[in-house]
């Protein structure tokens, strides 16, 4: 028995974590949507695989979620930079660059105990989706040709959900910067999963959508050109408090080395596997992680 306590010690001492990395659990939060569950498992399988022990707490809204790791209740989670510019830190002022968003947020957020590890090449900005037969039928490539249209008078239904509806970079704001103005019965408010089925069933004509979501391209949707720029840069990150990362200083390598394997293309390719081919989310990730050899 002793023989083999010595053997485990030595190999988690080898992993680089130690007995304190051991102690408590790191907690991994999580949104409500499958991109979010997924890495949420993701993180929660690789950290585990690594030695850590690890707690989930998934299916949070945004708000809640950022609240709970600003009180220590949530270790880490995959924020979005553009996210944290405009609904956490409140800032107006256009910024030029994705790198200028992620410095800007990682500056504004250290002063509130939460570290900003390496962003991803993901990407996940709203976005407004069409049918492509009805785009190009219509005519519509861009949010200015949607502006050109509704202000023409063309009967066009949105689908939203309800925290992009009213939240800063969302679609008042949208409508001011593009100079048009939809109607309230001209936007159908539902949960986010469901404004893709509302247009491949033809309910609405527009959706708003997530620029990585693996459905986009299963239902041959187009997502219209944000021409005026704006929308800032949502590039996927993994934020860690600064307290976690002072007990667990590897932590910050490895999981950089976790967002370095993802980009647009992967993570729509992922959620696709999820929503599309109804795989379960617990499979997705491991068959990633084992895939890109981090497990």
């Amino acid at each position: 028995m002793r023989k083999l306590i010595k053997q485990l010690s030595t190999a988690v001492l080898a992993l680089g974590i130690g007995s304190a990395a051991l102690a408590e659990p790191v907690i991994i939060g999580g949104k409500n949507f499958t991109e979010q569950q997924l890495l949420t498992e993701m993180t929660a399988q690789y950290l585990d695989h690594l030695g850590y022990e690890v707690e989930r707490r998934g299916g949070m809204g945004s708000a809640v979620l950022r609240k709970a790791q600003e009180n220590a209740q949530i270790d880490l989670y995959w924020e979005y930079t553009g996210t944290s510019l405009l609904v956490y830190n409140k800032v107006k002022e256009k910024l030029s660059t994705p790198e200028a968003v992620y410095e800007r947020v990682r500056e504004l957020d250290a002063k509130v105990g939460l570290t900003w590890l390496n962003p991803s090449r993901a990407n996940n900005t709203y976005a407004l989706a069409m049918r492509r037969s009805d785009a190009a039928q219509k005519g519509i490539a861009t949010l200015s040709d949607l502006a050109r249209a509704v202000n023409a008078d063309q009967p066009l239904v949105l689908a939203s959900n309800a925290e992009w509806y009213s939240r800063d970079d969302g679609f008042k704001q949208m409508q001011k910067a593009y100079g048009f103005k939809m109607d309230r019965d001209q936007v159908k408010r539902m949960d986010s999963g469901l404004t893709y089925i509302a247009l491949q069933d033809e309910q609405v004509d527009l959706a708003l959508v997530f620029a990585t979501d693996g459905r986009i391209p299963a239902f041959d949707f187009i997502l219209l050109q944000d021409d005026k720029g704006f929308f800032p840069n949502y590039a996927i990150t993994p934020v860690v408090r600064e307290e976690t990362l002072s007990q667990h200083p590897q932590m910050t390598a490895q999981l950089n080395a976790l967002s370095a394997k993802l980009d647009n293309d992967i993570v729509s390719a992922l959620n696709a596997r999820v929503d599309v081919e109804r795989t379960s989310i617990e499979q997705v990730a491991e068959e990633f992680l084992r895939s890109t050899g981090l497990m």
